[in-house]
């Protein structure tokens, strides 16, 4: 499945495309269609679309971490970054200065702010899957950085 992520949806109250009297359709994606995204990469991780540019609010995305590895520092811009997975960790600079560590357990979330800087982490012999849901927006956004504090990579 190629989706187009240059043009983003735009929810509307008038005319032939009003949502609320013509809502579409549900939409399903197949775990055979979920796919590499060409959009929002990340050194150290493998990003898949599962539900991206079919909504203008929400998008979601699996992120598979390979045993013993962990992401560029990042952030996802203005978006909200709500995960749930059953290993790993998040890694981010905490209001101190000091970095802070939670470990992800089966059936746990974690919810990023918007602009909270923040690696994934899998330091388990097994690959981590986590879901990631981020709103706003249809596409997701990420920003790697030079390390904490740092400007965006090129």
């Amino acid at each position: 499945m190629t989706l187009d992520t240059e043009a983003p949806l735009q929810l509307t109250d008038d005319g032939p495309n009003n949502e609320r009297a013509n809502p579409r359709p549900v939409h399903h994606t197949p775990a055979s269609s979920v796919s590499e995204a060409t959009t929002g990469q990340t050194a150290g991780m493998i990003r898949q679309s599962a539900i991206v540019n079919l909504s203008p609010s929400i998008c979601g995305t699996l992120m598979r971490a390979q045993p013993h590895s962990s992401s560029a520092v990042h952030h996802h811009g203005e978006q909200v970054y709500c995960v749930s997975g059953s290993k790993g960790a998040i890694v981010w600079n905490g209001e101190t200065g000091k970095e802070e560590r939670v470990e992800m357990r089966k059936g746990d979330w974690a919810l990023i702010p918007a602009f909270r800087e923040h690696q994934e982490v899998n330091d388990g012999d097994d690959e981590a899957v986590w879901v990631i849901v981020r709103a706003p927006g249809g596409v997701p956004v990420v920003e790697n950085l030079e390390g904490w504090g740092g400007s965006k990579k090129e």
